[in-house]
């Protein structure tokens, strides 16, 4: 059976080092399309590495980021990587990530869910320096035609949305090289550089990184509603729906409450294609 859900839960987690330094958040936060306009006071505390904070998302791509394929080459699973798609993405922060660190990241697969049609794998990755626990990231993974195998659905996933009108809604413009800038900090599929690749995909032209999104988005909220301040984030989710191009424009509606952001985030140009959902900040 391509998929032992027993032997991949039950198998030992996978530990590495990671460091990172300014130089890494910089160039992260340059990923998201920070620093515009270049002396803006606030995105100097994204640029700047003597104003420097750092964005929780980070913690997916700290010390190269968090490896997917690593993951699903544990014991007990034996898949078809085309048949893989990065379903959603979770943070929680334990403290606030510092702009120079060493830790311990370990990585194990914490659940395998049967959807019927498809597997549903959880990896989690955790992360603890000398001091303690830094943080939880959990990438949901869709493996399509891996289900039926009579194991546990899981949790429903999907939040919805306020039946209201948004508090506030922004749009943030991607740029024409932006995913060219984004791999820099670890992802190095070709499906985001490579117009080739991008076709055998069955796209017209490469994708941006759905983290690339999932990390613009925590930025547009934390700068819109939690007032620049990054160390008010608590935990970070949300579900991949549909992708992004380079030089299109997000649209991201956001609907405040008690200690926590809901949104949600579509492309202006494709009237409002829905890119990512079910998508919640919890915070102080």
């Amino acid at each position: 059976m391509p998929i032992d859900a027993a032997k991949a839960i039950a198998a030992e987690p996978r530990s590495a080092e990671i460091s990172w330094d300014h130089k890494d958040i910089q160039l992260y936060h340059l990923g998201l399309g920070a620093g515009v306009p270049a002396t803006d006071p606030d995105e100097l505390r994204y640029t700047l590495e003597s104003r420097l904070h750092v964005l929780p998302s980070f913690a997916t791509v700290a010390g190269a980021g968090m490896s997917v394929v690593g993951g699903l080459s544990a014991p007990g699973i034996d898949i078809d990587l085309t048949a893989v798609l990065h379903g959603g993405q979770s943070v929680a922060l334990h403290r606030p990530i510092p702009v120079k660190g060493r830790a311990t990241s370990t990585s194990r697969v914490a659940a395998v869910y049967d959807k019927g049609k498809a597997a549903v794998l959880v990896l989690r990755t955790e992360a603890a320096d000398a001091d303690g626990p830094l943080w939880t990231s959990d990438a949901q993974i869709f493996v399509r035609g891996e289900g039926g195998f009579g194991g546990e659905r899981g949790p429903s996933v999907g939040t919805g949305q306020p039946d209201r009108e948004p508090d506030r809604t922004v749009e943030r413009a991607v740029g024409e090289g932006q995913a060219l800038l984004y791999r820099l900090s670890g992802d190095w599929n070709p499906l985001h550089a490579d117009p080739e690749f991008a076709k055998l995909a069955g796209f017209d032209r490469p994708i941006l990184h759905g983290l690339c999104t999932y990390g613009m988005t925590l930025k547009a909220i934390v700068d819109t509603l939690l007032g620049g301040d990054v160390t008010r984030v608590r935990s970070y989710g949300t579900r991949f729906a549909g992708v992004v191009f380079p030089g299109e424009n997000l649209r991201i509606r956001m609907w405040a409450g008690d200690g926590r952001v809901q949104a949600t985030v579509t492309a202006v140009e494709r009237d409002d294609a829905s890119v990512l959902a079910d998508t919640v900040v919890d915070h102080t």
